[in-house]
């Protein structure tokens, strides 16, 4: 099964720094099954992120990339997310990151 991993950043992205490397457990990162990530891609891409790095803004998840994922677009990703039980574990991820305005990784595939 194709998994997205999610984990919040102790501290904010670096200005000038590339964050290519998959490095899930740096970050205590969840696994979050490819089906759910993919049925809300479209509705993601009006939701502001950076790709690899903050010099690379872009709109909606880097699917098979890196995404960091400002504390200021957390409630937009959110507000993509239903009750399915399969979004429990990203829904307390984001609000816990939401609620201690930390950045968030995402490791697509």
């Amino acid at each position: 099964m194709a998994t997205h991993e999610f984990g919040i950043m102790p501290e904010a992205p670096l200005p000038g720094k590339r964050y290519n490397q998959y490095e899930p457990w740096k970050y205590d990162c969840i696994s979050v099954d490819d089906e759910l990530i993919e049925s809300i891609i479209p509705e993601l891409e009006s939701v502001d992120f950076f790709w690899h790095a903050l010099s690379f803004k872009g709109m909606g998840l880097a699917y098979t990339g890196v995404t960091l994922i400002p504390p200021s677009s957390l409630g937009g990703f959110l507000a993509r997310i239903n009750d399915d039980p399969g979004w429990k574990d990203l829904k307390e991820l984001l609000e816990a990151a939401k609620k201690e305005n930390k950045w968030v990784i995402h490791y697509g595939l």
